[in-house]
């Protein structure tokens, strides 16, 4: 795993706060074993070579770590997708120029496609006017490329240097379908750490990488502990130091579907998302303040990974970036215990048919369980463990989702004093809740389906789901 550290401690005196991670995106623990995260080897049960002329069902897997570039010649040519001997060696992304070269031969292996038929001979070892090449993370292109070539400059000692513009994943699926989900594999997200104490551990088959003393990370999963002090209210006693901690784990999977009706019209149907599994659990104590108007959000770690799928003879790149954060609102007047462990599942994403267009989707299901939960004096707190998530294909981003699960605590009453006696009574209410919102945007970037450009980005709507965790009354 590749990570960058930079610390931010001039973030931490306005910020009094708590919870995270993911929708982009926490993990529980299965009770199967994980199948192979995206970047170790799978098989894929599906043709590999050109489909034929009527449609096929392609099966979508982890792309092998030797990625094969996938070429389709211009409609009605009949030169369906393949695997293809051609590698981009260098792509600008300015003047979208591209060098095409002939992949070098591998030992043991052999440059044809795996799957003969008449039209994998007749496929041509240079780049030609019209061909549309799907690509892997290559030298210029680190999201992966996605591109028809409208011209050939010429050739050099590198290859043919080609001008290209973006192309869409119809030109290369036609009228194949497909539909699958694919887990992330945790050792390949860059993480960037913005606060100092943040500590990383992950798993995946055969190999373990554990950050916390103690930390258990299931098979497949990414986990991330976080502990912080935070602002208190001013004039608060010593003893009312606030601070927050805790961890969220996830195994984030892509979610992709294609339903083809050809390589000149939309598909009948199309989908693409992020869903997982999430375990956190989190500490928050002390009287913290911060604004009731505007939440203060610190983040404190951003990840990035490109899992490259192989949707039959094509690679498809999904870009996949995750920011975590904490978030709090509160008045400065509440002193609160409070320690919970959650645990559901999440799925974020937008789909397409023909006759809605693209439709939003989005849903959680987590519970909650208080391991202590108390408040004292009246006033308000709301503090959040979340992580911002975006999917989006070959560099474009396609989909926006919010993952916050949240602690809320609340308390009501009167406090009185009397200047004849040193005593002060307390009296109302108090509760403290848990919660969960799913929030996002569908981008005019999924256009890259195929499907007609959206006009304007369309909001996933707003899931909002709450539970009481624990109450009681203030006496004294």
């Amino acid at each position: 795993m590749r990570r960058r550290t930079r610390h931010r401690s001039a973030l931490l005196p306005a910020f009094a706060v708590t919870a995270l991670f993911l929708a982009a995106g926490c993990s529980s623990p299965s009770p199967h074993a994980a199948p192979p995260a995206a970047g170790q080897g799978q098989d894929v049960r599906a043709t590999d070579g050109p489909t034929g002329d009527t449609g096929h069902s392609l099966a979508v897997a982890a792309a092998p770590a030797a990625t094969a570039t996938a070429t389709a010649g211009p409609s009605g040519t009949g030169r369906r997708a393949h695997k293809s001997t051609l590698t981009v060696s260098s792509y600008d992304s300015r003047t979208r120029r591209a060098v095409i070269s002939k992949a070098p031969a591998r030992s043991g292996t052999s440059q044809s496609p795996a799957t003969p038929s008449p039209t994998s001979s007749a496929a041509p070892q240079k780049a030609a006017v019209g061909d549309v090449i799907a690509s892997a993370p290559a030298p210029g292109a680190p999201h992966g490329l996605l591109a028809k070539v409208t011209k050939v400059i010429g050739e050099s000692d590198r290859g043919t240097e080609v001008q290209t513009e973006p192309a869409a994943l119809n030109a290369l699926l036609g009228d194949d379908t497909a539909k699958g989900t694919v887990p992330v594999d945790p050792s390949s997200f860059a993480v960037d750490k913005l606060l100092p104490d943040v500590k990383v551990s992950w798993s995946k088959a055969g190999d373990v990488h554990v950050g916390p003393k103690g930390a258990t990370v299931p098979l497949g999963s990414l986990r991330l502990d976080v502990g912080a002090k935070v602002q208190t209210a001013e004039g608060a006693p010593v003893s009312a130091g606030a601070s927050v901690s805790g961890f969220v784990q996830v195994a984030p999977q892509v979610d992709f579907s294609y339903g083809g009706t050809g390589t000149d019209a939309a598909p009948g149907s199309a989908y693409l998302g992020v869903s997982g599994d999430w375990t956190s659990g989190w500490a928050v104590k002390g009287r913290a303040a911060a604004t009731t108007g505007t939440p203060l959000r610190i983040p404190f770690a951003k990840l990035h990974a490109d899992p490259v799928l192989q949707v039959g003879p094509v690679p498809v790149v999904v870009n996949l970036d995750l920011t975590c954060y904490f978030q709090i609102s509160a008045d400065g007047h509440v002193t609160v215990d409070v320690e919970q462990s959650l645990k559901g599942d999440f799925k974020a994403g937008g789909t397409f048919g023909v006759g809605k267009g693209w439709t939003p989707v989005s849903s959680s299901d987590m519970t909650s369980t208080p391991v202590r939960a108390s408040l004292t004096t009246a006033g308000s707190v709301k503090t959040a463990l979340g992580a911002e998530a975006t999917v989006g294909l070959y560099g474009t981003v396609g989909v926006t989702a919010d993952l916050a699960p949240y602690l809320r605590g609340e308390a009501s009453g009167t406090v009185t004093a009397s200047s004849d006696t040193p005593e002060v009574k307390a009296e109302g209410t108090w509760g403290v809740y848990g919660g969960v919102d799913l929030s996002g945007t569908l981008r005019i970037q999924l256009s890259i389906f195929g499907t007609p450009v959206l006009q304007r980005s369309v909001p996933l709507g707003s899931l909002h789901r709450e539970w009481k965790l624990a109450g009681g009354s203030l006496s004294s």
